[in-house]
């Protein structure tokens, strides 16, 4: 016999057992909770069969409601990974979490509507595409300029600083673009010129398995080009020069400096990329309710996006928007009744702090090991 015949057959690794957990785990619980549903030792009064087994006889009864449900539920993943993105390039950048990413969300949309009420109101220009579209442009220049200042007076100064420092840095962005854009565009708020441009309304009836679902025009076009804002955004990160930049400047700016990489040139282009995403994102949600400072809560939920996807992916942010977003409605459709109704405002966070147990980095986050 060799030695190779001999040698023990390694065992599995820690991973692979954790992966085969996620799997038998559920598989399992399904295996038991039919067995006892069958022999009647839980039935529909007891609080393990409403929880457990109740949500999934409906989503197998009413097919039409589950695809319904799946299909809300990824149009607001696909947004809140839109808002989750704008926070990933800033980190990827400046290795700092920004909160004044919700309230650009909020004053980009505030300055495409103030620019178009301008045109419209005070130089009577004809409401429409053509006065929607220069609307658009000034916002856009409103976000570079506000790209070139924040570069200018907070992220120049603090080069090299502790993180924290830089983090309360734009703790104090947020609260300053929060008094400025009340006092530039009022508390009250604000319609979203939807129609001028040119997003789709109304609704549509589609058959599927056990009956029909209604699908909101705008829904779509929000997935369309949230879908399409984001693979752009990361094939220019990915495959171009700035790209390659971005990621050295991410690794070390020491580093960057070294073999030439402006800071100055990069931080500029990764606020205004991110303006722009804020911008898009405060027209889809605009449109589907209104434009007001309470928007800038629904930022927020990138917080969970990025527990679950990693603070420095881009397809992490995709991936996990779009499992917080599912997993809202579903919960809330199905479990909600059981609680009151309403968690579709909390779940998120209990899903990303479940997660922190497993995964700290996220499904596509890198571990850091630091020596002490």
């Amino acid at each position: 016999m060799t030695d190779a015949t001999l040698a023990p057959r390694p065992g599995l690794s820690a991973a692979q057992l954790r992966r085969i957990a996620w799997i038998a785990v559920p598989v399992l619980l399904a295996v038991v909770l039919t067995l006892l549903t069958r022999a009647g030792a839980i039935g529909p009064a007891d609080w393990t069969y409403k929880i457990l087994v109740d949500p999934f006889v409906t989503m197998w009864s009413l097919p039409d409601l589950l695809i319904q449900t799946l299909w809300e539920g990824f149009v607001a993943g696909v947004l809140y990974a839109l808002i989750a993105l704008g926070f990933v390039l800033i980190f990827k950048a400046s290795g700092v979490f920004n909160f004044a990413q919700g309230i650009m969300v909020v004053f980009a949309a505030l300055s495409l509507i103030g620019f178009y009420e301008i045109l419209v109101g005070r130089f009577g220009l004809p409401a429409g595409h053509a006065v929607a579209a220069v609307a658009l442009i000034g916002a856009l220049g409103i976000m570079f300029l506000l790209a070139v200042a924040v570069e200018r007076i907070v992220l120049r100064p603090l080069v090299n600083q502790p993180e924290i420092i830089m983090l309360m840095a734009t703790v104090g962005l947020s609260f300053f673009l929060t008094g400025f854009g009340e006092l530039a565009f009022g508390g009250n708020p604000k319609v979203m010129i939807t129609s001028a441009l040119g997003l789709p309304t109304g609704s549509s009836s589609i058959d599927v398995p056990g009956g029909r679902i209604n699908v909101q025009h705008l829904d779509v076009a929000a997935a369309m080009i949230a879908t399409v804002l984001i693979v752009s955004l990361g094939i220019f990160f990915q495959k171009t020069r700035i790209g390659r930049a971005l990621r050295a400047v991410a690794d070390s700016h020491k580093a960057a400096l070294s073999v030439g990489i402006s800071l100055n040139q990069i931080w500029i282009i990764v606020w205004f990329t991110a303006g722009i995403v804020a911008l898009v994102t405060g027209i889809m949600w605009g449109a589907r309710s209104e434009v007001s400072f309470a928007l800038e809560v629904i930022a927020l939920k990138a917080l969970p996006v990025l527990v679950l996807g990693g603070f420095t992916s881009i397809p992490g942010a995709i991936v996990g928007g779009l499992i917080i977003g599912i997993g809202e409605k579903l919960g809330e459709f199905y479990w909600g009744p059981l609680m009151g109704g309403g968690i579709e405002t909390w779940l998120a966070y209990i899903i990303a702090l479940v997660f922190l147990l497993f995964r700290p980095q996220g499904l596509f986050g890198e571990k850091i090991i630091e020596r002490i």
